[in-house]
């Protein structure tokens, strides 16, 4: 294959195995699930909004190309310097000149998924800055040097006391508590430190207005704010899908996002950004850049089916009622995108070879695409990379890398016995008088008699029982 695999089954039975995650994430799920419905109790409603936003999304992304031009344009004109990177070592290394060009030793971040895609943190601190998570569910899988397992709740698979007891063991001085005010507060005076100290902040981008060249963020701490407006440096971080067409586009994506997300009708912080700080002005950073990261996403573009991929707002629903992340959690697809938009986002940006297992990870029910705010086909794109995955060709990395000969020889011989009726009776009288005396080690029943019983055959076949009836052969 070229690649290291991921082995998600794995990573999903150790998963299975951790009664008080599961209990976590369960507890967890069921209240967003029921407060996300009263948001779209009234279903006239959401349909309409649904379908505006999906076609928000849809126009952005049929005009891509030039909207990318446009708002690199006019954020230029703004006084916001753009930076384009093609792959997160590109990315990673415009981040790293601009914080070595203002000598900075501390920057402190608001919640950004590209810059988990990115491991910025990790990569800074290899080139001594130190690199603070500002978010309080990222500070605290910070803290535990874990990956965050949700886009919006990072810390959702953690319960208070086993966030006390980290607590306890990491922030120096903190004594062990279990009120949650008190956890909050403790955290706050952390970070406010940070903040007045920082040299640069480092945000990501939900939505870039091309029309304007304006940088919206939606948080709920004033962590984002905090970081885009004490230090005297402010970077952006965003992939290039995130943009769209006009600043009328906006309120209806931030709609969904955060009824869909957080069940709010609208977060407590609404962030417009479309300049450093003016002559005259008291506050606000003194530079602003927005580093655009393509990594991979242009290919995904490149495919009218998979370029759905990139209508997605972040807003986590999908995982939110997956049946498999409610049951395994985001750490499981060791991703920085888990749940049903992981396993369609994560193989093709970096290939079905290490990242094949990933669109199995579903039962196929289509809870995502029903609850998608932007009504993206998620199963449909999760069959094309499953096809793909065994299936030589360019329109996706690695695809072809996990095909195999044993298959494709069963599946020939499954498409020439159901081809002709003697060879579909002779098989299934076969099998009815020998099936149930085959042995389970067989290569070919190994894995499935590993997690299941192996079926009994029946002792008639439905030709023989159409026989009985008096039903003749077709």
């Amino acid at each position: 294959m070229g690649e290291t695999s991921v082995n998600f089954a794995k990573a999903s039975t150790t998963a299975l195995q951790d009664p008080q995650l599961r209990a976590n994430f369960r507890r967890a799920m069921d209240g967003l699930m029921s407060k996300r419905a009263v948001q779209f109790a009234d279903s006239k409603e959401w349909n309409a909004v649904r379908a505006l936003g999906a076609s928000v999304r849809l126009r952005a992304l049929s005009k891509l190309p030039e909207l990318l031009e446009k708002l690199e344009a006019n954020c230029t004109r703004n006084g916001i310097q753009v930076h384009w990177a093609s792959t997160t070592d590109e990315a990673n290394a415009i981040v790293l000149s601009i914080m070595q060009r203002v000598n900075a030793k501390l920057v402190v971040k608001g919640k950004s998924m590209v810059s988990e895609e990115m491991h910025l943190n990790a990569f800074l601190e290899q080139h001594g800055i130190e690199s603070l998570e500002s978010d309080l569910g990222e500070y605290i899988v910070q803290l535990d040097e874990a990956m965050p397992s949700h886009i919006i709740m990072p810390a959702i698979h953690m319960n208070t006391k086993q966030i006390a007891h980290l607590f306890k063991q990491k922030i120096k001085e903190a004594e062990y508590t279990e009120d949650v005010a008190q956890l909050t507060d403790l955290a706050r005076r952390v970070l406010r430190k940070k903040f007045a100290t920082a040299d640069v902040g480092i945000s990501g981008v939900n939505m870039a207005v091309a029309e304007t060249g304006t940088l919206c963020l939606v948080e709920n701490e004033g962590n984002g704010r905090m970081s885009t407006t004490v230090p005297p440096v402010h970077i952006a971080v965003m992939g290039l899908e995130k943009v769209v067409e006009k600043l009328e586009d906006v309120p209806p994506v931030i709609s969904l996002l955060t009824r869909s997300a957080t069940a709010q009708p609208i977060t407590t912080y609404v962030n417009m950004i479309s300049s450093p700080r003016k002559e005259g002005e008291k506050d606000g950073p003194r530079e602003i850049h927005l580093v655009i990261l393509d990594n991979g996403r242009s290919s995904i573009y490149a495919d009218e089916e998979l370029r759905n991929t990139l209508r997605c707002i972040r807003c986590g629903a999908c995982m939110n009622h997956c049946p498999v992340y409610t049951k395994v959690g985001g750490h499981a697809y060791e991703a920085p995108y888990p749940g049903p938009i992981g396993s369609i986002l994560v193989p093709q940006m970096e290939g079905l070879a290490k990242r094949g297992e990933l669109p199995h990870a579903c039962t196929m029910c289509n809870a995502c695409v029903e609850i998608c705010p932007v009504k993206i086909p998620i199963v449909e794109i999760m069959g094309r990379l499953r096809a793909e995955a065994v299936h030589p060709g360019d329109s996706v990395k690695g695809a072809g890398s996990r095909a195999s000969k044993a298959e494709a020889m069963v599946w020939k011989g499954w498409s020439m016995t159901y081809a002709s009726p003697l060879a579909y009776r002779f098989a299934t009288g076969l099998l009815a008088k020998l099936g149930n005396a085959a042995p389970t080690s067989l290569p070919l029943l190994k894995e499935w008699t590993n997690v299941r019983a192996k079926p009994r055959f029946a002792s008639r076949t439905l030709h023989d029982l159409a026989r009985e009836k008096g039903i003749p052969d077709v």
